[in-house]
């Protein structure tokens, strides 16, 4: 065999192995979709769902390790979180933002158009949109199956480098979401409980002011 046909030959092999590589890696992004297509799914299908969940900070380089817990309860676009000793309520129209510490109610208005505004949509399909997806390792965390998909930014202004959501196999729940930073910070959110379809009050999604009967109210809007 001349040189020619070994190089050829050797051409074909690589080639043929790439175009495998990206077929495989085809494959495994649309499986990664279809799973939080599945997730989302779940999502909607629920009257309401109530999460208590542990937050975790890490960035060596600053030295910086926090930890923190808290609880959120979802209903439509409705929400009531509690977290770092502060309590966010939306019900529809206006977020009260209630910080005890400082006894103040910061009160505005919700703007839809807002790409930083926080709903329970975004709490929990925010992975639709706006990434590539990969398929990645399987987990047994005790005894729950949890399948991970590696989300990577499409933006090159995202601060994120990529994002790991950890989905329970069996209930297509998500359990962890992992965001690492470009600039080495790691957050974790871990979901210790995840509740559905919760006999709730009328009011849980509505502030009280006389509750407060003593905070300054900031309105923004």
């Amino acid at each position: 065999m001349n040189k020619i046909n070994i190089k050829m030959k050797r051409f074909l092999q690589v080639a043929i192995a790439l175009l495998i590589g990206f077929s495989l890696q085809a494959q495994d992004a649309k499986k990664a979709k279809e799973l939080l297509d599945e997730v989302s799914a779940k999502v909607k299908s629920y009257n309401n769902i109530v999460i208590d969940f542990k937050y975790s900070l890490n960035n060596p380089k600053e030295n910086i390790n926090q930890e923190s817990k808290g609880n959120v309860a979802l209903q439509g676009n409705l929400y009531n979180l509690n977290f770092m000793g502060v309590t966010k309520i939306f019900d529809g129209k206006k977020v009260y933002t209630v910080v005890p510490e400082d006894e103040e109610i910061t009160v505005a208005n919700f703007d839809p158009k807002d790409e930083n505004a926080i709903t329970p949509n975004k709490m929990l399909t925010f992975f639709n949109t706006g990434y590539k997806y990969a398929w990645d390792i399987l987990q047994n965390v005790k005894g729950r199956k949890i399948q991970y998909v590696k989300l990577t930014p499409n933006s090159s202004k995202d601060q994120r480098k990529e994002i790991l959501v950890g989905i329970d196999v069996q209930t297509k729940h998500i359990y962890t979401v992992i965001e690492v930073g470009k600039n080495g910070t790691k957050t974790t959110l871990t979901v210790n409980s995840f509740k559905t379809n919760q006999p709730l009050s009328k009011n849980h999604f509505t502030f009280t002011k006389s509750k407060y009967p003593n905070y300054y109210i900031n309105k923004l809007d």
